[in-house]
């Protein structure tokens, strides 16, 4: 059983700064692509920022310029470095990543999620 674990949120002042983490465990043959995604109360789930096993990142507009996404592949574990931080962006933040296990001769590619932490962004 592979999971995501993360850790991270809570309450910040506009402007202020916060960084996630999320560490995977389990049976993890290959962990590909990691990423950040957030849903504000009331809202869609919508994608934050992307990174690749080898580096490679991909960031919503909204997001350019002010948080970064980098990961440990050692850990397996992938962190999102918030800055100046809005009230509109108060939302739980969920971590996702493609994750192939192997039993045997089969390899198993699923998407997982993590159960979400909350950031709050007071005015």
């Amino acid at each position: 059983q592979v999971q995501l674990v993360e850790s991270g949120g809570g309450l910040v002042q506009a402007g202020g700064s916060l960084r996630l983490s999320c560490a995977a465990s389990g049976n993890i043959f290959r962990l590909n692509v990691m990423g950040w995604y957030r849903q504000a109360p009331g809202g869609e789930r919508e994608l934050v920022a992307t990174i690749t096993k080898g580096g490679s990142t991909n960031y919503a507009d909204s997001v350019k310029g002010r948080f970064i996404i980098s990961r440990d592949n050692a850990k397996n574990t992938v962190y999102l470095q918030m800055n100046s931080l809005e009230p509109e962006e108060t939302a739980s933040y969920y971590c996702n990543a493609e994750i192939q296990t192997r039993r045997s001769w089969v390899i198993t590619t699923s998407e997982v999620w993590g159960q979400g932490t909350l950031v709050t962004v007071s005015s």
